[in-house]
């Protein structure tokens, strides 16, 4: 084990986990550097088992025994150890999961690449909140779909918060950023996806008559909170598909639906 004890809140070696309260500051330093935070055992056991690189490990001295088997796989990679009180003065928070890591971000997939075999595909558009999309994660880890597209403005997988909610799901389903969109939408009909989008409008088709038609490739179009699917998504897509809810409620939580839907819309 490469065991480094700490001393300070300001030592330099720990920077990866300052102000990790500050969402501006994570938003700006993480993705700059490459790097993603995984909180928990159990999620940095799930990100390491994907393939991710540790740059360092964080934890306080109970937890050494319970991940002596990561750090012995791993001697060369840092593993900072400090009091309960000192990490929480570093983290901004109780560390009471375990441990953290520091992990480089894996190297970005093409869209063809991504795609190859895939039968069901979600997009989340513009979806911001973290909570839903690490939410949307594990609805589609437990509901077969096969891989997850994120639009430019779409809130980030790799961000605490959605790992942590998606239980490390997002190390579980292949997923990458489209560099366009609505642009995106005729590369995923040149890769043969029929192209469908959650919304409500007057044309749209029930959930379970789009179920029962059976398509080979279909990609499933999820819109922001509070907005839905934008009008230009609209008019490019192939078709808008709807729960059929009772009369009074018009729409459910963006990732109450994405669980219906991947259940519905599984291939039979």
């Amino acid at each position: 084990m490469n065991i480094v004890r700490i001393g300070g809140a300001d030592d330099p070696r720990v920077a990866d986990y300052t102000h990790l309260t500050d969402v501006h500051l994570r938003k700006l330093r993480e993705p700059a550097e490459g790097l993603y935070i995984a909180e928990s055992s159990r999620v940095l056991r799930r990100a390491l088992a994907a393939g991710h690189r540790p740059r360092s490990f964080f934890l306080a001295e109970k937890w050494l025994e319970g991940l002596a088997d990561v750090l012995d796989a791993h001697p060369d990679v840092p593993a900072f150890v400090g009091s309960p009180e000192l990490l929480e003065e570093i983290t901004g928070f109780h560390l009471h999961r375990g441990a953290m890591a520091a992990m480089h971000r894996p190297a970005p997939v093409s869209v063809r690449e991504l795609l190859a075999g895939a039968r069901r595909v979600a997009v989340l558009e513009d979806i911001v909140d973290h909570t839903n999309v690490g939410a949307i994660f594990r609805s589609a880890a437990a509901l077969g779909i096969d891989a997850v597209l994120v639009t430019p403005r779409c809130g980030d997988p790799l961000y605490r918060r959605s790992i942590r909610v998606s239980m490390g799901t997002v190390f579980q389903v292949p997923w990458g950023r489209l560099e366009a969109w609505p642009d995106g939408i005729g590369q995923l009909r040149d890769l043969g996806f029929t192209v469908a989008a959650m919304e409500l409008t007057e044309d749209a088709v029930g959930l379970d008559e789009l179920g029962a038609r059976g398509l080979d490739r279909l990609a499933l179009v999820l819109g922001t909170e509070g907005a839905g699917i934008l009008p230009e998504t609209l008019d490019a897509v192939d078709l808008a598909v709807k729960i059929p809810m009772r009369p009074g409620v018009d729409s459910l939580n963006v990732a109450a639906a994405s669980a219906v839907a991947f259940w519905e819309l599984r291939p039979r």
